[in-house]
């Protein structure tokens, strides 16, 4: 038996980028910081910082677009994937994401229920947000030249 699940508590780095793929299925990509904190043989306090690409696709990659923003505090859970592909000069690339089949909006009580008065606003789903995880064999079939980053 193997698992490969991830789950992640952390903050956005940045607003979320939403693309198409060319046959129109929803791509939203965006970056999580989780930081770790520990004392050191001195006692000094000391902090590092994980920067984690995720990846949400359907109607998962549309809500986290109507409902992420830079510096929200969220929980997300899905799989570590890792693709490689040919860059424009020819060189060989590889990048490891995380490709959520879950996420939950955290933070203060006011930003949920802000975030849920507009998702009603806008028809979307109440917090918290979740999509199936997509499995190559069950979702559509796409190739690393179809994601548009």
């Amino acid at each position: 038996m193997t698992v490969n699940r991830v789950i992640l508590v952390g903050r956005l780095g940045k607003d979320p980028e939403m693309r198409y793929t060319p046959n129109g299925t929803a791509v939203c990509k965006f970056s999580l910081a989780t930081d770790e904190g520990w004392r050191d043989q001195t006692g000094q306090l000391q902090k590092r910082t994980e920067w984690h690409n995720i990846v949400a696709w359907t109607k998962l990659a549309e809500n986290c677009q109507k409902l992420l923003t830079k510096g929200k505090q969220i929980y997300v859970e899905g799989r570590i994937q890792t693709r490689q592909w040919d860059d424009r000069d020819g060189n060989k690339r590889t990048t490891t994401e995380i490709v959520i089949g879950t996420m939950r909006l955290l933070g203060s009580r006011a930003e949920a229920a802000a975030a849920g008065a507009a998702a009603a606003a806008e028809a979307a789903p109440e917090v918290p947000v979740h999509g199936e995880p997509e499995e190559p064999a069950a979702g559509p079939v796409v190739s690393d030249e179809d994601i548009p980053f």
